[in-house]
């Protein structure tokens, strides 16, 4: 891992009885036995609730002096990294080492990690996405999934392929702190009481309406978007007025927890693109510890999840930190995305209007 860690102070938490100490103070509650029902997975959940529970005092004391907001150097695949990345990464490995999980695969290191060779159940994870709007106070998140590995030796064969879940979710740290999860069989959401950190049950069931009239998209990079991606975003601008016939909103959090937080709740779609810039072909989202745990969600709450033609589950990776395009939100939009992929020509013409704000 690239890190520069010169000057950190935080401490890494080497053993299972250092793990333990230092969560002694914190007990989790969480009823899990009417919407799990294996028990491994069970145990899982809650080990990230606790390293969840974590994080978010960290989050809470990183305008305290702690320096959790410099950046330290970069990670494994070359972004950026924050102290309060490598604090997040440690303290879920840490917590899963402790627990006796088998596998580990983090944004933040450059290789499947054995933990417990004993195990065969391992956790893909984003440990803290949307760090770079910590500064601004907007919602962040930890991304995971829950995969079997079937062989040992060869981790990287059940990784590598987008699905086959035992489980997937998030956690987002915002106004309130919330798990959002799934094991194949609808979504569910517990909300975190601080005071005695209680994991609440507080709905169950989310779907996303097949229509909307929100869309999230970073309109700052239009000049580099692939013309499929300009026009349909050209079609929303249009409101009323052109052939949607109805007025559009427009959402750009740039926290893909966030993102997908406010879909699941209310409904719309999220692009994040391959374009013309140099690095950014492919977007800039993960496959593995991004991609497929989010997609998997959407599904689940009966939207759509593609990078732009093909369902995001079912895909392959070819290394650990591919990016791949990313569409998930309401089915109709989705569907309309692929079409403007599939024949740009069969997209509806603009009407009554020569320029646009995307026209080159």
């Amino acid at each position: 891992m690239k890190r520069n860690l010169q000057g950190l102070q935080w401490r890494r938490l080497k053993t299972r009885e250092d793990f333990f100490k230092k969560l002694t103070w914190i007990k989790v509650i969480i009823d899990l036995k009417n919407v799990v029902s294996d028990p491994r997975v069970a145990k899982i959940l809650t080990t990230l609730c606790y390293g969840a529970i974590r994080l978010d005092k960290e989050i809470s004391l990183s305008d305290t002096g702690g320096g959790h907001r410099l950046p330290v150097g970069l990670n494994s695949d070359g972004d950026s990294q924050k102290q309060l990345d490598v604090i997040a990464d440690d303290i879920f490995y840490s917590s899963l080492e402790a627990a006796g999980i088998g596998f580990y695969v983090s944004e933040e290191r450059e290789s499947i990690e054995m933990l417990n060779n004993n195990d065969d159940l391992g956790v893909a994870i984003d440990p803290l996405d949307g760090s770079s709007n910590i500064d601004c106070n907007v919602s962040i998140g930890t991304i995971f999934s829950i995969k079997k590995v079937k062989n040992k030796s060869r981790p990287q064969d059940d990784f590598f392929l987008l699905g086959k879940y035992l489980a997937s979710g998030y956690f987002i740290y915002g106004p309130q702190t919330l798990l959002v999860f799934t094991v194949g069989n609808g979504i569910v959401k517990f909300l975190l009481n601080v005071e005695d950190n209680q994991f609440v049950s507080v709905k169950s069931d989310l779907k996303i309406p097949e229509q909307t009239q929100e869309y999230a998209i970073n309109s700052s990079n239009s000049r580099y978007w692939p013309t499929p991606v300009r026009s349909y975003i050209e079609e929303l601008i249009d409101g009323a007025v052109g052939p949607r016939k109805k007025n559009y909103n427009t959402r750009w959090v740039a926290s893909l927890v966030a993102e997908t937080h406010r879909i699941l709740e209310r409904g719309g779609v999220f692009l994040y693109p391959g374009d013309d810039r140099e690095g950014y072909s492919e977007g800039r989202l993960r496959k593995i510890y991004e991609c497929g745990p989010i997609a998997y969600l959407i599904e689940q709450a009966l939207g759509l999840a593609t990078n732009g033609i093909k369902p995001i589950i079912g895909l392959t990776a070819e290394n650990l930190h591919q990016r791949t395009p990313f569409v998930f939100g309401s089915k109709e939009e989705v569907e309309t995305i692929k079409k403007f992929y599939e024949d740009p020509k069969s997209a509806h013409a603009p009407l009554f209007r020569t320029r646009g704000l995307f026209n080159r």
